[in-house]
């Protein structure tokens, strides 16, 4: 198994740029400019956000050019991500579109040694890097950087795109909008289903001014993670649409009272994962650990925004609960703890957020979620397996290694379809051998 790894290792390290270009859209736009608003601001000191997609088959120059002529066909609607951010006269940061600019960055890329089902299967995810570009680069950086990149990397046998999204500008929602609308042209459609909604100033119209400079010691890892930092291991976990739903029935089976609301999905996967991560990092009863959900608010906001709002529309929900106490309960208490601060989200607290946030303004860096924490983002509520650009759906999909820490999670869709939900967690790696170990948490009888 350590000779396969090291084998890969060095098929990845061996991806060679073969070409960089720029795609604009396809007809004049003119000068645009929409400020960003209190959702966005707060990502400015978060890194690119990366995903990976993997494709089988294809002719890859074939591939790219038909990937280059529906760029240049949604950018026409989604022109923001052509654009740079900027600032105005009085210092609120906006993007800004203008037809000279340089567009989205594309790169062709070869590594014809590296198969898709080694990509597949590989359980890590930090060996992919070098298939993503934009590793470690911050999203204040989109004023002198196009706000998309792209690579699309020759594979032995097929497509790898790995593409850097500035999250400065949009979150996962508006990033799954754009790739099945993309998709969808490059499968032959003369219109996309659902245009993107880009007033954002409907969701929020408070201008705030902000002073930004560049952290004083920019994380200098792509792993998110310095030298002296301890060691951090990324892994693939999938649960069936069986594990899924006896997770989901364990947590429903001893239910606070009989008024009680069922708990989701969500909110049972949520507690599974957040126990036996807690389990494993050993912490003492009187210990805190928090969980952090990136919940979208598109229908929580007064007045509810479309789905189809294009930009962040999402906050960090925390909650915070001992050690001790989350262990020691069953896990009905962990998933009523999620509920509530789940649903005490409302616009009124949104509202309250926002004017606290405005007050006095905190740009988080991508690892302010809390001590011991368990973060999740991402959701398996995206059709990540319906981006399908004419060749098939994807053979899988991934995040990059950037905006990851210890407790991070990434939940996709399952790549086996029915209610299955692919989960990729970042933990230290003294904990993610004990949570490898741990039976229950995968779900082994």
């Amino acid at each position: 198994m350590a000779g396969d790894a090291g084998r890969k290792e060095e098929e990845i390290s061996k991806v060679k740029i073969r070409s960089k270009t720029h795609v604009k859209p396809g007809k004049i736009i003119g000068r645009k400019e929409c400020q960003l608003v209190t959702f966005d601001l707060p990502y400015l000191a978060f890194y690119y956000n990366q995903k990976l997609l993997f494709y089988k088959g294809g002719e890859f120059e074939e591939q790219v050019e038909k990937l280059k002529d529906g760029l240049r066909v949604i950018l026409e609607e989604f022109y923001q991500l052509g654009g740079k951010l900027g600032k105005d006269e009085e210092g609120v940061f906006r993007v800004e579109y203008d037809d000279d600019m340089e567009g989205v960055e594309v790169l062709e890329a070869i590594a014809d040694g590296l198969a898709v089902d080694q990509l597949a299967a590989d359980e890590s995810t930090s060996s992919f890097k070098d298939l993503i570009p934009y590793n470690g680069v911050l999203n204040l950086t989109g004023l002198h950087r196009p706000l998309l990149s792209v690579q699309l990397t020759k594979l032995k046998d097929g497509l790898a795109m790995g593409c850097a999204f500035n999250h400065a500008i949009l979150d996962g929602t508006s990033t799954w909008h754009f790739m099945r609308s993309w998709a969808q042209i490059c499968r032959g459609s003369n219109s996309i289903a659902a245009p993107p909604f880009l007033e954002r100033t409907k969701a929020r119209t408070t201008r705030v001014k902000l002073e930004l400079s560049f952290p004083p010691n920019p994380v200098a890892s792509s792993n998110g993670h310095t030298d002296q930092a301890p060691q951090l291991r990324e892994k693939f976990f999938r649960f069936s649409e069986a594990a899924i739903d006896k997770i989901k029935s364990k947590v429903n089976s001893n239910q606070p009272s009989a008024a009680s609301k069922p708990f989701s999905t969500f909110q049972s996967l949520a507690v599974h994962i957040w126990q036996h991560v807690t389990q494993a990092r050993c912490l003492k009863p009187e210990d805190y650990t928090v969980f952090t959900v990136f919940a979208d608010c598109r229908k929580r906001v007064d007045p509810p925004m479309p789905d189809s709002y294009f930009g962040n529309l999402i906050q960090a929900i925390f909650t915070v609960t001992a050690a001790g106490l989350l262990l020691a309960n069953p896990s009905d208490f962990g998933a009523s703890v999620i509920q509530k601060a789940i649903e005490a989200h409302n616009a009124k607290a949104i509202e309250e957020r926002n004017k606290e946030w405005e007050a006095a303004p905190k740009i988080f860096e991508f690892k302010d979620a809390g001590v011991n924490c368990v973060a999740v983002g991402s959701s398996p509520r995206f059709k990540v397996y319906d981006v399908d650009f004419g060749w098939g759906k994807p053979e899988g999909v991934r995040s990059g290694s950037n905006n990851r820490f210890d407790g991070m999670v990434y939940l996709y869709q399952g790549k086996s379809g029915g209610r299955s939900i692919d989960v990729e967690i970042t933990l230290e790696a003294g904990t993610m051998k004990l949570l490898e170990k741990d039976k229950e948490f995968l779900m082994q009888v």
